[in-house]
């Protein structure tokens, strides 16, 4: 059996364990209490007395989700508690004018607003630990990579750059979906608020603003795209902690050794073998992100709502979201981890980028032929020297100052500013500075 912990975090178990459903359902009832109360729907006196007994320590929360079984929701189970523990004077306003569905939908934005904030807390961490290696390692010189192979040279500080601007961008994307899409819910019974007259949506709105949540344009009973939206953010960002934990995976092969996760007592080993180090927040990080995005596709099903409320899709989202939030944040905070602590191996990087022989500039080659005979022209110059230099065993250095046609057109100091990979960079400076500009401007103002 596999124990749960291993791809979720306890802080975020907690947000969407049961007992915190339940205590969300209860701020729900006593803010609609206290809204009607406000406009003069029920005896202030009411509001009171429900809302000093919206307390989850006073339920029996196991016993609510038991019921919640035979009730097909757990909101009858625990408003039916609710109504039994107030005083009977108060009683019969418990849940006034409200429906299942709006104290689930209520609460589960409020979950859903404390994940995100967790989420994206965490997401923050990951940036300032890119932002260090950015910055650290803005010269260390490595081989850029496309299709698995060696391609150009970069700087391990625009790798950095380039995974700080990706998860800035989750960042910004994260906090837009939880200012704009976690929204409460109240309805009534069909979306019209008939039970609670012409008040329903002054109540409505007094409920958000208790909650802190934003009141939306209409009930969404059976509109699902805030929540759908929410869930596609989600796995996005879930596919961009798989981007940098394969990264970090694939460089930490014993074949490439150019970083590996940092060491500690228990962490990495192999059961069987006593040399290994694996890198296992980067394995966490990409199972995590992998359960996540197998959930999106659940939610996205589940969005087509019948009529005016649903019979399943609805039902569905109270697994699959939880479970999504839960992944969601454990790639993220395994991702942190991995990048916390990185060890960087630049003699390595050197190394690599040293393998074969200099034909990593044959890009830079061509290009300092082109201005005089064409890029064309160039690429056919330089392709042939490093066919020979390939079946000569020798490097691109050799083979270039062996060929007539690039003597005549460079000479030798300027053969060697063309292989010379630090020279090669391009607007990698630039480029680094923009990500940690990024950066800046999306921490919070008491950090920036």
């Amino acid at each position: 059996m596999t124990d749960p912990m291993l791809f979720t975090m306890p802080e975020i178990a907690a947000v969407f364990s049961a007992e915190a459903h339940v205590r969300q359902m209860l701020a729900f009832e006593a803010a609609l209490a206290q809204a009607e109360a406000d406009v003069g729907l029920i005896p202030l006196a009411a509001a009171h007395a429900i809302a000093a007994q919206c307390r989850v320590e006073l339920f029996d929360v196991a016993q609510i989700y038991r019921d919640a079984g035979a009730a097909s929701t757990p909101a009858i189970p625990l408003v039916r508690m609710l109504t039994e523990r107030v005083d009977a004077d108060a009683r019969k306003f418990v849940h006034w004018g409200a429906t299942s569905q709006d104290a689930i939908d209520t609460a589960l934005a409020l979950q859903m607003r404390t994940g995100l904030d967790l989420v994206i807390t965490e997401l923050l961490g990951l940036c300032a630990g890119c932002a260090d290696l950015a910055l650290q390692h803005r010269r260390t010189l490595m081989a850029g990579r496309t299709l698995l192979q060696q391609a150009l040279p970069i700087t391990f500080g625009l790798k950095a750059a380039r995974w700080l601007a990706l998860v800035a961008r989750q960042v910004r994307e994260l906090r837009e979906r939880r200012d704009r899409s976690v929204a409460v819910q109240l309805g009534g019974a069909a979306g019209t608020l008939a039970a609670l007259g012409d008040a329903g949506l002054r109540v409505a709105e007094r409920v958000a603003a208790e909650l802190g949540l934003a009141m939306p344009d209409l009930p969404w009973h059976a509109e699902r795209d805030r929540v759908a939206a929410i869930a596609a953010t989600l796995g996005i960002t879930a596919s961009a902690m798989a981007k940098i934990a394969g990264d970090i995976a694939l460089l930490a092969q014993t074949e490439v050794g150019e970083v590996a996760e940092a060491a500690a007592p228990g962490k990495g080993g192999s059961s069987a073998m006593p040399q290994k180090h694996n890198p296992v927040d980067a394995i966490g990080a990409l199972a995590a992100a992998r359960l996540a995005l197998g959930l999106v596709p659940v939610i996205m099903s589940a969005a087509p709502q019948e009529h005016e409320r649903a019979v399943g899709g609805w039902q569905a989202e109270w697994a699959a979201i939880p479970d999504l939030f839960r992944s969601t944040f454990s790639a993220v905070a395994h991702a942190r981890r991995a990048v916390h602590g990185l060890q960087i191996d630049p003699k390595r990087m050197r190394a690599n980028l040293d393998l074969g022989g200099g034909l990593v500039m044959a890009e830079a080659l061509t290009m300092a032929l082109a201005p005089q005979v064409g890029r064309p022209e160039a690429q056919r110059i330089v392709q042939a020297v490093c066919a020979r230099a390939v079946a000569a065993g020798l490097s691109l250095r050799q083979a270039a100052l062996d060929d007539a046609h690039i003597r005549a057109m460079l000479a030798p100091d300027a053969l060697e500013r063309a292989i010379d990979p630090a020279a090669y960079l391009g607007s990698t400076d630039a480029l680094i500075d923009r990500a940690l500009e990024t950066y800046r401007a999306i921490q919070p103002a008491d950090q920036a």
